[in-house]
């Protein structure tokens, strides 16, 4: 059975986790069912058993062959998904060389997402985020940082837009507004 195949972004900190686990609970308790596939999760297990990485957060600083790898075989694997799938990863990862698509030409024709949503709020709320949080190793970065990432998720939203012929939507989660972001979700995923 074809569904939707939905990929939801955000900059590391900006809550879509959270965003898409409110939504999918929402959605199911109306009988609208949603898998959720984290795409570095896939990722991260064949690191893992490749014997590359031993934390999830060293993910983006394997070199970028090696991540290129590992994003063909994720989105070769989630692209034969049956049913409804929400696809939680990030458009683009900060490296120490610079930003990398974390959805590439290959990747993108392989998923052809019908939509792309893009989970943004305030730099400052990001960065209170990311230091509250400290299950992660996050790189530190300030203000200008996160909303260069923010901007930089946009283009390349468009560009994947572009390749795929998806639209592309915007979600704002901030602070204490988290049902607003969940309810804005689930109206775009129905």
């Amino acid at each position: 059975m074809a569904g939707k195949k939905v990929i939801i972004t955000g900059v590391p900190g900006v809550g879509k986790t959270s965003v898409i686990d409110g939504t999918i609970q929402k959605l199911q308790d109306e009988g609208v069912l949603y898998q959720n596939i984290n795409f570095g999760t896939f990722m991260f297990e064949v690191a893992q058993k490749d014997g590359i990485v031993s934390d999830r957060d060293q993910m983006r600083t394997l070199a970028k062959d090696t991540q290129k790898r590992l994003q063909k075989l994720a989105s070769q694997a989630i692209a034969k998904i049956d049913g409804n799938v929400i696809i939680d990863t990030h458009a683009s990862v900060k490296t120490a060389t610079g930003f990398l698509a974390g959805l590439p030409e290959w990747v993108i024709r392989e998923l052809m997402p019908d939509i792309i949503v893009l989970v943004e709020t305030d730099a400052d709320q990001i960065l209170k985020r990311r230091f509250s949080d400290l299950s992660r190793t996050r790189d530190i970065e300030g203000f200008r940082d996160i909303d260069a990432h923010q901007q930089f998720n946009r283009s390349v939203a468009a560009a994947y837009a572009m390749v795929s012929g998806c639209t592309v939507q915007y979600i704002a989660n901030a602070d204490f507004l988290l049902e607003q972001a969940v309810l804005q979700l689930s109206s775009i995923l129905r």
